[in-house]
C-alpha cells in the first residue's frame, strides 16, 4: 500500500509541474510558475526512488499506469473537463496492468 501511496503522490507532483510549465507556454501564466514547476519535478524524481521496487524499469512501468489515470483525474479536478468513457476504459486498463505488475508474485 505504502508503494501505491508513492505512486499516486508522484503522479501528482509531475503533473503539477508540467502543468505549471505548460501553463506559462501555452496559457500565458507568469513566468515565476516555472520554479514551483521545477520544485514539483524533483519532488516526483525523488519520490520514484522511494517506490519499494527492486528494478527502475519496473518501477517506471508500474507507474505509467497510475500517472494515465492520475492525468485523468487532473483533466477533471483541475482543467475542468469530464474524462469520456474511453478514457475510463484506458485507465482502467492501464491500472489493471500496473496492479498486475506491481503484485503478482515473482520467481528469483
Amino acid at each position: 500500500m505504502r508503494t501505491l501511496v508513492i505512486y499516486v503522490a508522484a503522479a501528482a507532483t509531475e503533473i503539477a509541474g508540467c502543468f505549471a510549465l505548460w501553463a506559462v507556454t501555452r496559457n500565458g501564466a507568469p513566468m515565476w510558475w516555472v520554479a514551483p514547476g521545477i520544485l514539483c519535478l524533483i519532488l516526483f524524481g525523488w519520490l520514484l526512488t522511494r517506490a519499494d521496487i527492486d528494478f527502475a524499469g519496473r518501477a517506471y512501468a508500474v507507474y505509467g499506469g497510475i500517472y494515465i489515470a492520475a492525468s485523468l483525474a487532473w483533466l477533471w479536478s483541475v482543467e475542468g473537463r469530464v474524462p469520456d468513457r474511453w478514457d475510463m476504459i484506458g485507465a482502467g486498463i492501464a491500472i489493471a496492468g500496473a496492479l498486475v505488475i506491481l503484485y503478482m508474485p515473482r520467481s528469483a
